[in-house]
């Protein structure tokens, strides 16, 4: 790469994590374009099952004084990080996917006769709850966090904008339009956002990872 690139993330990096791209000689502008907050909510009615689709959703639940009561159900996870935390906090994982469509179709297909509890945030995609519905499955749903927009205006001209989320995204168009900048997304369900934006050019991490979008990204223009 010969040239100096600008580069915006959707999301505050870890200092590492924006180390290899400043490495790879990339300009790197961070801001946070969605916020997280835990919501108070009561865990009653928690079914043999459990679902979790973010690390948000488990952050709220290991702050719950009733946590270690869920830890004898089984869970079923979305994204390896996801996984990750919930094992080494003690819940047992039977199964993890990294798409919402892809866990669907496994609870669907081999666990329809079990009942779930699905801990959520305000702005969760629907894809998940409607294939349970549309399958008969037995399951609720709590509310655990809540994702507010944080819109900012990016004046700097960008060859690239990292998305890590369809909140992101929906986020980034509040004040920002693009060009021709090649966008990055972490999946298939955040690149989906993208769709009637009139983007040129989406690359989709192999694995939805923050590493595998930067892994993309410095591939991209090398």
């Amino acid at each position: 790469m010969t040239k100096q690139i600008n580069i915006v993330s959707t999301k505050k990096l870890l200092p590492n994590q924006k180390q290899e791209l400043v490495d790879a000689n990339f300009t790197v502008i961070e801001e946070d374009f969605i916020e997280t907050n835990i919501k108070n909510f009561e865990l009653s009615k928690v079914n043999n099952n459990l679902i979790f689709t973010s690390q948000n959703a488990v952050q709220s639940i290991l702050q719950h004084p009733k946590c270690e009561d869920l830890k004898s159900k089984d869970v079923f996870s979305i994204g390896m990080k996801t996984k990750d935390l919930l094992t080494e906090n003690g819940f047992n994982v039977v199964a993890y996917t990294g798409y919402a469509a892809d866990l669907a179709e496994i609870i669907s297909l081999i666990y329809s006769e079990e009942s779930f509890t699905f801990f959520s945030g305000n702005l969760r995609r629907d894809v998940l709850a409607n294939t349970l519905k549309e399958n008969g499955i037995t399951f609720n749903e709590i509310e655990v966090y809540e994702t507010k927009i944080t819109s900012k205006k990016i004046t700097k001209k960008l060859d690239g904008i990292l998305f890590f989320s369809p909140s992101g995204v929906e986020s980034y168009f509040k004040m920002n339009t693009i060009k021709d900048e090649t966008c990055f997304c972490i999946g298939e369900t955040t690149a989906e956002a993208l769709e009637n934006k009139k983007v040129k050019t989406i690359v989709i991490a192999d694995k939805p990872s923050v590493e595998n979008v930067i892994a993309e990204v410095v591939e991209y223009y090398n």
